[in-house]
């Protein structure tokens, strides 16, 4: 389907009669990621799994997209599949965009799975203090976005050039407020070893959001609800069934 002039790739499967509950996957990732919860839940619920812009079989966005710009192809997506009031279930970046859907959208509940909200701080490296500083040297400061891919992430280092612009917004971006905003009720679900979203920054969300809970997998990392996933499938259901 066409959404803001790009192809969005999205399957539907489950209980047409059951509350309609949207994946949203992690950066890098497709529908695949999110199918072993969506079809652990297919029996009760009417699965919308969606590839996000630039991931699976949707399309590259034209220009280096923001989280916001992920939210308004969602809800746009929503609108014309005459979704309303759906449970969003989001992994990672996925969970970013089921924030601000969360905070500006009327959802029935809402599923964050190891999702980071606050901007990345990480200190800097050695690698990154040269190239700054290299960017400040006539001539050296052209190669500045090949130097980027040299020491950059590998979630920034295997993305195209469009997508490592639409990392950088993203990463960049602080929701912490828009956290607060969130009326419908919330479980974050998360891993002790999850070195995206550390287990005091995911208790930090649960305590400034209006009615949240934590579920914290001891030694889980970024992708807790995978290597969990009957416990997490379990606490879903229990969590949807109020």
């Amino acid at each position: 389907m066409k959404i803001n002039n790009i192809a969005i790739n999205y399957i539907q499967y489950g209980n047409k009669s059951g509350k309609n509950i949207v994946l949203l996957h992690g950066w890098g990732q497709n529908t695949e990621m999110m199918d072993p919860v969506g079809k652990r839940l297919q029996e009760d619920f009417y699965i919308t799994n969606i590839d996000l812009p630039g991931f699976g079989k949707s399309e590259e966005p034209p220009y280096g997209y923001t989280i916001y710009d992920y939210y308004e192809v969602v809800d746009a997506l929503l609108k014309k599949l005459k979704i309303e009031t759906p449970i969003i279930i989001g992994h990672s970046f996925g969970g970013r965009i089921a924030i601000i859907y969360s905070a500006k959208k009327t959802v029935d509940k809402l599923v964050l799975l190891s999702t980071p909200f606050k901007r990345s701080e990480k200190k800097k490296t050695i690698k990154v203090k040269i190239l700054k500083i290299m960017k400040n040297i006539p001539i050296v400061n052209q190669l500045e976005d090949y130097m980027k891919t040299k020491i950059g992430s590998n979630d920034y280092k295997s993305a195209t050039p469009i997508m490592r612009k639409v990392l950088v917004n993203t990463v960049n971006e602080d929701l912490t407020e828009y956290l607060k905003q969130i009326k419908a009720s919330t479980i974050l679900i998360g891993g002790t070893l999850d070195t995206a979203v550390k287990e005091k920054e995911l208790k930090y969300a649960e305590g400034i959001m209006k009615d949240a809970g934590l579920v914290l997998y001891e030694d889980a990392t970024h992708y807790a609800y995978l290597e969990r996933i009957d416990q997490t499938v379990k606490v879903i259901k229990k969590f949807l069934e109020n």
